[in-house]
């Protein structure tokens, strides 16, 4: 049995390598989906000690969640599966508006409950923050939700820590998700002191910065096919240089470059779980060797300042 986790002051208990699942249905976010090995790989994870999968209403819109019903169902299994899931997005028209109000939040948790075949959602999360809606008045609907046994745990994602702590303002929130990888560490600046006081657990997003932390490419990488912030020419080779010294101590360990960089998020106080996502089963199986890595409190120390360079 793989050690186990609570999430912050929940009663969630979970492994510390959870699932994140994007690429399991989520049609509108990277191209040419294979649904059936979407499902594999979810089935893959439930089969070796994995419990904590992650998705969104977003995610589709509405498939991965659908697809996560399908399986946990057939497993027979849900006492036993902490599923979290998001909303805030609808369609206007043409136009997706986030919305946080609410009668928004309700709906959307009743809507969720369908479609992942369920009677209770573990962790439900506020995806993003609207403009207008008092951050207290949303986290009170879903405390309300909690109150039936529709949820049993509060998230929010993507607020601000002004946001934050208006959501937090009578301790109902239980999770924060927001960005936060060793290329990406403005969340240990507010954020993290926040929510450790409060209890509340930070799960990080963007955990191997879009596949750049987990040490596949090299020079030799052609930038023109890679899209995203982590993969700006200067960033990108300055990175580099510091990915080799991680693989000094992975290779010491017998290990890759990822499961190291995901160990040492395990090792910040704020943070209890991640969810590294998968798009085909043996990446599942190659994110749950993470659990095998003890980091000494010097390379601890060491990684840490060489991205603080």
């Amino acid at each position: 049995m793989a050690k186990q986790v609570h999430i912050g002051k929940t009663d969630l208990v979970v492994n510390p390598i959870g699932l994140g699942t994007n690429a399991v249905g989520g049609h509108n976010l990277f191209p040419n989906l294979d649904e059936n090995a979407g499902r594999e790989l979810v089935r893959t994870g439930l089969a070796n000690g994995i419990n904590f999968l992650d998705t969104a209403f977003i995610y589709g819109p509405k498939r991965s969640e659908e697809m996560i019903g399908e399986v946990v169902k057939e497993s027979g299994k849900r006492s036993e599966i902490v599923i979290a899931t998001k909303a805030a997005h609808k369609f206007a028209g043409n136009e997706i508006v986030v919305d946080n109000s609410p009668a928004f939040l309700e709906q959307a948790v009743d809507e969720a409950l369908q479609r992942l075949q369920t009677d209770y959602i573990d962790l439900f999360y506020i995806h993003f923050p609207d403009k207008d809606t008092p951050k207290d008045e949303a986290v009170g609907a879903l405390q309300q939700l909690r109150n039936e046994g529709k949820i049993r745990a509060i998230g929010v994602s993507n607020f601000s820590i002004e946001q934050l702590k208006e959501a937090n303002k009578d301790g109902y929130v239980d999770v924060y998700q927001g960005e936060y990888n060793l290329l990406a560490r403005e969340a240990e600046k507010e954020l993290f002191p926040y929510v450790i006081n409060n209890g509340i657990s930070f799960i990080p997003y963007f955990p191997l910065a879009s596949g750049l932390l987990t040490g596949k490419y090299d020079k030799n990488t052609n930038l023109d096919e890679k899209r995203g912030k982590f993969f700006k020419k200067d960033l990108f080779e300055a990175t580099l240089e510091k990915i080799e010294r991680i693989r000094k101590i992975a290779n010491d360990k017998g290990a890759e470059v990822a499961h190291v960089v995901l160990a040492w998020y395990l090792t910040r106080e704020a943070i209890d779980v991640i969810i590294p996502g998968a798009k085909r089963s043996e990446q599942v199986l190659h994110n749950l060797k993470t659990l095998d890595i003890q980091l000494t409190e010097t390379e601890i120390q060491e990684i840490d300042q060489i991205f603080n360079s």
